[in-house]
């Protein structure tokens, strides 16, 4: 197979290529940062290609959100150009994937696992729930139509659902027959590092694992996203469904003289009691027996009552999802859930997670795992694994939690001018938690401070807060009203079509103000070309809320990589901070500052800001002429 590279290569990424092209060649790993420019994409696809070539292996690209698939359809069509390339992109079942959603909008809130068992059985077809009509049109003749499209096209995820659903067959069905004959598969993390997911998705492909080549897109997400497959938690508001649930069947029994209800009301006990006994601040350490002995001591069972119990409570379930089943709503059921819930804990070792109860006004019981490197096993069974990321450092504890012990670590940076990015902070402020809690000024001097550097120049300008308290406290506090410009928000809990509205509002504004939050969706993977975004503020340094998951994390990364609080507290919030001010420097021709407001970043390894003493000097001296306060 020829240079697959489509692009007139910048300094780094030839470099890049090869690397990854011997990776693949002679198995192994690669764990590699990637500044600004590098192209990390289509660098790692086209030599993934090329060392997968006349060997029958796949290479599946692996991407933190159905959104950046996009892109590696985008370079996977360029790459076409050179060389038959077909690339396959895969999504879990949503409206995005099936137009039987679409059509009834009482489906698209379902789970992928409730939404698998009803397509298994609305393909069955010989149920109650009937025939699933974009299954039923989808035969031999439709796939080879379709293969030859994307062998022509190179769609997009989008495109390929509306291709699909115009011819009236289902896009995922359509995905699976299609993977055999894929090169590379752009697919979420979920396809990989979930069991049962990855299962089905190898037999799709019809390989095996050791068949399959990886790579790790935005991988610095990678080791908490692993830690959250294995976590497990379970809330007040949970039970209260469950409840409903119950009462809507009468209330059944799950053993002798046990019903739902009753257990749920003992499990309520149990957390109100938590509370009082264990939680400090927002959350609290709980022993790893007491859920168990806890249930065995207040409904009076053994060991082998409370699994009879637990197995009663997944049969009602079972019975509750079959019937939602047969009238082709969602396979739902609240009750079903609580028995999973109590299996994944009891399931859970002391050794890798932490059992904790979390307060506020929904409290929970949660098995957090610290530890990713079980989790991780997919990684140390494939052929081989490119790990990429803008924000990796340390490299090698990266490939040391993960378990890829022999892997080849190395850092490109960004071939974009050096002078092109300026970072700064400020001598005289502050986000330490003690200051702006206990002494009013401080948090004047803060609030003064970051009205007159946005007020310096009248760029599109992003304001990154370490928190959305401290957001919120800005915009109590009328900085927004100060700034005498349009502002925007990145808000707490806000649904993903309506941040998209807030960021292309942004965009079109002159000297428009965007409120984010490091580590937020704004800082980690949206793109601002040009003058989209030529200025960032960062409000402080987003180290973790000391909490009781966070101690057990600093005790985790101290036992493992001999540095507790900089493993679990201080890398965390300079990639948080590098990924902020990334968004600025996008193309060759870009030019961007970031001011961060906290003189703490002095001690900040990996994160190369000077010392200022008049940041609102600074920028003005940096956009040169360009600078002027906001008119009116």
């Amino acid at each position: 197979m020829p240079d697959l590279f489509p692009y007139p290569p910048r300094p780094g990424q030839a470099g890049i290529v090869r690397l990854v092209r011997e990776t693949v060649r002679n198995g192994g790993d690669a764990v590699i940062e990637s500044g600004t420019g590098t192209g990390k994409t289509a660098v790692s696809l086209a030599g993934a290609l090329e060392g997968v070539a006349g060997t029958g292996r796949k290479v599946i690209y692996l991407t933190r959100t159905k959104s950046q698939q996009r892109q590696v359809a985008v370079e996977a069509k360029a790459i076409g150009a050179r060389a038959p390339v077909i690339l396959v992109a895969i999504q879990g079942r949503s409206p995005a994937t099936c137009p039987l959603m679409t059509d009834d909008p009482s489906l698209a809130d379902g789970t992928a696992e409730e939404l698998s068992k009803l397509c298994s059985e609305l393909k069955k077809g010989t149920g109650p729930a009937g025939q699933c009509p974009y299954f039923e049109a989808l035969g031999s003749v439709e796939s080879e139509q379709t293969l030859a499209y994307l062998k022509g096209e190179h769609p997009e995820p989008e495109e390929f659902f509306v291709y699909c659903k115009e011819r009236g067959i289902c896009p995922y069905e359509t995905v699976k027959r299609l993977l055999p004959y894929a090169d590379a598969v752009a697919a979420t993390y979920a396809f990989f590092f979930e069991p049962n997911v990855l299962r089905h998705f190898l037999g799709w492909l019809n390989i095996q694992l050791k068949d399959a080549v990886v790579i790790v897109d935005e991988a610095h997400n990678l080791p908490d996203y692993l830690r959250e497959v294995n976590t497990c938690r379970y809330s007040a508001r949970t039970l209260e469904l469950v409840a409903a649930e119950a009462g809507r069947l009468g209330n059944p029994e799950i053993a002798q003289g046990l019903t739902v209800t009753d257990f749920v009301q003992v499990i309520q006990d149990i957390i109100g009691a938590a509370q009082d006994k264990f939680l400090h601040g927002d959350d609290g350490f709980l022993p790893p027996d007491y859920l168990n002995e806890e249930l065995m001591d207040r409904l009076g069972l053994s060991t082998t009552g409370i699994t009879a119990a637990v197995k009663g409570l997944a049969e009602c379930g079972e019975s509750v999802a079959a019937a939602a089943e047969a009238k082709r709503r969602l396979p739902r059921s609240h009750i079903g859930a609580l028995a999973r819930f109590l299996t994944a804990w009891n399931a859970c070792d002391e050794n890798t997670h932490v059992f904790l109860i979390i307060g506020g006004r929904n409290p929970a019981l949660e098995s957090f795992c610290l530890d990713p490197w079980e989790v991780a096993q997919p990684l140390r069974e494939c052929r081989a694994s490119v790990h990429l990321s803008g924000t990796l450092a340390p490299l090698e504890d990266y490939a040391r939690e993960l378990g890829l012990d022999q892997a080849d670590c190395e850092i490109f940076p960004s071939p974009f001018p050096p002078d092109h990015l300026q970072v700064v902070y400020a001598e005289d402020v502050s986000t330490k938690f003690a200051e702006l809690n206990g002494d009013p000024a401080a948090f004047e001097r803060l609030r003064a401070e970051t009205v007159a550097v946005c007020q310096a120049v009248r760029r599109n300008t992003a304001v990154f807060f370490p928190s959305y308290a401290l957001m919120e406290r800005f915009i109590d506090a009328g900085v927004p009203d100060e700034l005498g410009r349009p502002v925007y928000y990145e808000r707490a809990g806000m649904p993903q079509e309506d941040l998209m509205e807030q960021v292309a509002e942004f965009r079109m504004a002159a000297g428009g103000v965007l409120f984010a939050v490091s580590g937020g969706r704004v800082s980690e993977g949206l793109d601002f070309p040009g003058q989209d975004l030529e200025f960032a503020v960062l409000v402080g340094i987003p180290y973790a809320r000391p909490s009781a998951k966070q101690d057990a994390l600093i005790r985790y990364g101290q036992n493992r990589f001999g540095s507790g609080w900089e493993h679990a507290v201080k890398v965390p919030a300079v990639r948080k901070m590098r990924q902020a001010v990334g968004r600025l420097i996008r193309s060759e021709t870009d030019r961007g500052m970031a001011v961060i407001l906290d003189r703490r970043a002095a001690t900040l390894e990996g994160l190369p800001a000077k010392p200022v003493s008049d940041p609102v000097a600074a920028v003005r001296s940096f956009f040169g002429a360009a600078s002027r306060p906001p008119g009116p």
